[in-house]
């Protein structure tokens, strides 16, 4: 998104404060719909004054484009996709565009030819154990952001208007989840499928969104009703289900 209004349009449209963001400066945001339901996780990056790349997951691009330009109305930018590879390097490293998702100092940095040194199920361990959430996994039509941990990295509570701002500040000044999502140990070595279901005292408890094998275990990322103690095992089946300290909240 490129233009002398970009900044001031791209400002009313997401849902953290973008306009503060200096060149070379990123956050992460959401694109949402009126009722907070999430259209797309972004990463924006500031190019230039008037230059955003907003990153998003594969597939989700043109969404996103469509979303923007169908609001634009008269805002003086252009909005167009771009296709970049973005290889993650984690630890201390200057240059690249700054990722918390994975638990550890990271950057994604874009077009460069870097061959890989851990495994997709290496850094899909990090992104767990980080309790990030994933679009298609534990992102989806069921989810707002306050229960996916979002509204502590992805939002502004300070900045104005945008689609979908409303609810978000109900639920964050008014109310209370009625999930969140945990990260889990699971016994045993075999995944779980995708949703599912966890049980506490014979009664539906939560489900499954995300898992990957570590060591002689599984740790997965799952949906947990509210009210659950996080010191209470839940049974997935036969198998013995324990519940991890998520990692403190992030900026």
């Amino acid at each position: 998104m490129r233009g002398p209004d970009a900044a001031r349009y791209l400002q009313a449209m997401v849902s953290n404060d973008v306009e503060a963001l200096g060149p070379g400066e990123s956050c992460e945001a959401l694109l949402l719909t009126p009722k907070a339901r999430v259209i797309a996780p972004l990463v924006v990056f500031r190019r230039a004054a008037d230059d955003f790349l907003l990153l998003t997951e594969v597939g989700l691009g043109e969404r996103v484009r469509a979303t923007l330009i169908r609001s634009r109305f008269a805002a003086k930018c252009e909005i167009a996709v771009e296709r970049h590879r973005a290889v993650v390097v984690l630890g201390q490293i200057e240059g690249g565009i700054v990722t918390q998702d994975y638990g550890v100092s990271a950057v994604e940095v874009l077009d460069e030819e870097v061959e890989p040194t851990i495994s997709d199920e290496e850094l899909e361990l990090l992104r767990i154990r980080a309790a990030t959430p994933r679009f298609g996994r534990e992102i989806d039509d069921r989810v707002l952001p306050a229960e996916a941990g979002l509204d502590r990295r992805a939002v502004s509570f300070e900045k104005g208007c945008y689609p979908g701002q409303e609810p978000v500040a109900r639920q964050h000044y008014r109310g209370r989840v009625n999930r969140s999502l945990r990260v889990l140990e699971l016994d045993g070595g075999e995944l779980p499928e995708y949703d599912s279901e966890l049980e506490l005292d014979g009664k539906v408890a939560g489900r499954v969104t995300s898992a990957v094998r570590d060591g002689d275990k599984v740790l997965a990322l799952a949906y947990v009703r509210a009210e659950v103690p996080r010191r209470a095992i839940l049974r997935l089946g036969s198998r013995s289900v324990r519940q991890l300290d998520l990692p403190p909240s992030r900026p």
